[in-house]
């Protein structure tokens, strides 16, 4: 039985912090030099590499000894900053922004899309949501992808860039809850089983 409230959960916070709304205007320069994105292409790699990260992450922290909570924290902390960079509009973490001669593949799909922040964030919700319902937000987030990207220039002639920035610190509020949340679950977690 899936867990609806739980797809929504891993929707929303991976809908955040893909950012999609926030890489518009980057988004809109790299097809300007590029001359086209391909958004099936993005789309699909983008999918690939985040069941990758949903299927096989667990193995690759088994191998490396690293818990699943320790790491969810970890993940937090850097879904913190993130938010904290969405809401007061600064870059903490420095990002390298390759505008010219880009490709679909990289920088689109990886980093923009399914970076380092996106792989995290599936890695940190897996103790608490299920792989079916991760899968299926997963597949949401990559159709509301697609749906940005073939339709790029339309969207640029309709939203304003006052617009943007409202619903990328929006956007952002709702991060930073989600990451306080993480951390706290799964902080007790560790707690509970180092005292076991």
């Amino acid at each position: 039985m899936l867990d609806f409230a739980s797809i929504l959960k891993a929707t929303v916070t991976l809908f955040t912090v893909i950012d999609i709304v926030g890489v518009l205007p980057l988004l809109i320069d790299i097809g300007k030099s590029n001359g086209v994105i391909h958004a099936e292409k993005a789309s699909i790699t983008s999918l690939v590499i985040m069941l990758l990260a949903l299927f096989l992450g667990e193995s690759l922290l088994s191998f490396l000894g690293v818990t699943q909570s320790s790491f969810a924290v970890a993940g937090g902390i850097i879904l913190f900053i993130l938010a904290m960079e969405m809401i007061l509009g600064r870059n903490i973490i420095k990002k390298q922004e390759n505008k010219s001669k880009a490709s679909t593949i990289v920088p689109v799909a990886f980093p923009l899309i399914s970076g380092a922040g996106t792989i995290t964030t599936i890695l940190s919700l897996k103790p608490q949501i299920m792989y079916a319902e991760m899968t299926i937000a997963i597949i949401i987030n990559i159709l509301i992808v697609y749906i940005v990207l073939r339709y790029l220039y339309l969207i640029q002639n309709r939203i304003s860039e006052s617009a943007l920035m409202v619903m990328r610190k929006l956007f952002g509020v709702i991060l930073l809850a989600i990451s306080v949340g993480m951390i706290t679950l799964n902080l007790g977690n560790m707690i509970v089983t180092n005292v076991k």
